[in-house]
C-alpha cells in the first residue's frame, strides 16, 4: 500500500481509503471483519459521518482495542457552534474514542459559509475543539466548485474532500491548487455513487493523479475490497482498451447522472429516488432489464408517485432535473 501525507495535517494515509456511506445496510460483526481486512491490506483512511446513521457506531465497535490502526475522519452539516459542539461529542461516543484525526464541514451551501465561519458559526466549536485535542484537523467537504473555490481561501481549512472520477473530471484545476496550497485532496465519489461499474479502471484512472492525495470508495464487503486493493497497487499505465472504455463511461453517463448521495431525500411522497435511478439505470446502461425491473418491483412506492413538489430539486447538490428525470423512470419503469 502507498502512503501520501495529507497535505499540512501532517498525517500519513493510505492512498486508498474506506468510505463509511454502504455500511449503513450491514451490520456491526460484518463490519468488524472488514476492518480486520483494512489492516491486513494497510489501508488506515476511515471516512464516516454523522448523517451516515448506524456508521459512526458500527466503526467504533469495529475498530475497538485497535484505534492507532487508523487515520480516522468524520463530518457535520450543523451550521452553529453550539450544534457543532454536540455533533463533535456525539461522533467521540458512537466512534469510542478521545480524539477525531479530521473533522469535516459536510456540504455547506455557498451562502450558508459566511455564517459558518461567523461568530457563533460551526468553526468556532471545531477550532475549539481542535484546541481541547478533541479533534486534530479541520476539513471540508462540497459538491460544488464555487464552494470549493471559497474553501481555498480559508486558512483554516486543511483538506477538501470533492467529487472526482472518470466522468467528473472539470474541476482538475482547483484539485491541483488545493494540493499546490498544502491542503489534503481527499477524492470522494471515486465510482461516481455507484454509477461506474467498472471499479478497476476507474481507481487506476485517480492514482494517475499525483493531486489525489487520498480515494474513499465506499465499501461493504471484503469482495469489494479485494477488488479495490487490485486495482490501487497497479501502477502500471492504463491500456489502450481501458482508455476506450473510459470514453464510452462518459459517453453513458454524460453529466445528469444520480449519484446516489441521498441529499435529496427525504421525498414528500415517499420514493426512494436514488433507488429507483439506480434501478432505471440498469435498463438504460446495462441492459439488465429483467434485473432492474425485478429490483423496481421491490419498491413500496413507485416513481409514478412523484407529486413534482421540486423539493428534491432544491436540495441535489448536483443541480439535476429530478422530476424530468423521475417522469422519464416513470415511463420506463411503471409499465
Amino acid at each position: 500500500m502507498e502512503y501520501r501525507i495529507l497535505g499540512k495535517t501532517g498525517l500519513s494515509v493510505s492512498r486508498l481509503g474506506f468510505g463509511g456511506i454502504p455500511i449503513q445496510r450491514t451490520d456491526a460483526e460484518s463490519v468488524r471483519r472488514l476492518f480486520d481486512s483494512l489492516i491486513s491490506h494497510g489501508v488506515n483512511f476511515i471516512d464516516t459521518a454523522r448523517a451516515y446513521t448506524v456508521s459512526e457506531e458500527y466503526i467504533g465497535g469495529a475498530i475497538a482495542g485497535r484505534r492507532d490502526k487508523f487515520v480516522l475522519a468524520t463530518k457535520s452539516m450543523a451550521k452553529t457552534r453550539e450544534l457543532m459542539a454536540a455533533d463533535i461529542d456525539k461522533s467521540l461516543g458512537l466512534l469510542g474514542t478521545d480524539y477525531i484525526d479530521l473533522y469535516q464541514l459536510h456540504n455547506p451551501s455557498l451562502d450558508s459559509l459566511d455564517s459558518v465561519f461567523g461568530e457563533g458559526g460551526a468553526l468556532e466549536a471545531l477550532l475549539s475543539a481542535k484546541k481541547a485535542g478533541k479533534i486534530g484537523h479541520i476539513g471540508i467537504t462540497a459538491h460544488s466548485a464555487a464552494v470549493f473555490r471559497r474553501a481555498l481561501t480559508m486558512d483554516e481549512i486543511e483538506t477538501v474532500m470533492f467529487p472526482y472520477n472518470i466522468v467528473e473530471v472539470g474541476e482538475t484545476e482547483l484539485i491541483d491548487e488545493c494540493t499546490r496550497s498544502g491542503r489534503g485532496f481527499i477524492c470522494m465519489k471515486p465510482l461516481a455513487g455507484g454509477a461506474i461499474r467498472d471499479a478497476s479502471t476507474a481507481l487506476r484512472f485517480i492514482a494517475a493523479n499525483d493531486s489525489v492525495t487520498v480515494m474513499i470508495p465506499g465499501v461493504s464487503d471484503e469482495k469489494e475490497l479485494e477488488e479495490n486493493i487490485s486495482a490501487i497497487t497497479d501502477d502500471s499505465p492504463l491500456t489502450p482498451s481501458e482508455l476506450a472504455s473510459i470514453s464510452e463511461i462518459r459517453m453513458e453517463l454524460g453529466d445528469a447522472f444520480c449519484r446516489r448521495c441521498g441529499y435529496c431525500m427525504p421525498c414528500t411522497a415517499g420514493i426512494n429516488i436514488p433507488s429507483v435511478f439506480l434501478f432505471d439505470g440498469y435498463l438504460t446502461r446495462y441492459g439488465l432489464e429483467d434485473w432492474g425491473r425485478d429490483r423496481y418491483a421491490t419498491l413500496s412506492v413507485k416513481a409514478s408517485a412523484c407529486v413534482g413538489c421540486g423539493i428534491c430539486e432544491a436540495r441535489c447538490p448536483y443541480g439535476l432535473p429530478i422530476r424530468r428525470m423521475m417522469r422519464e423512470a416513470s415511463q420506463r419503469l411503471d409499465v
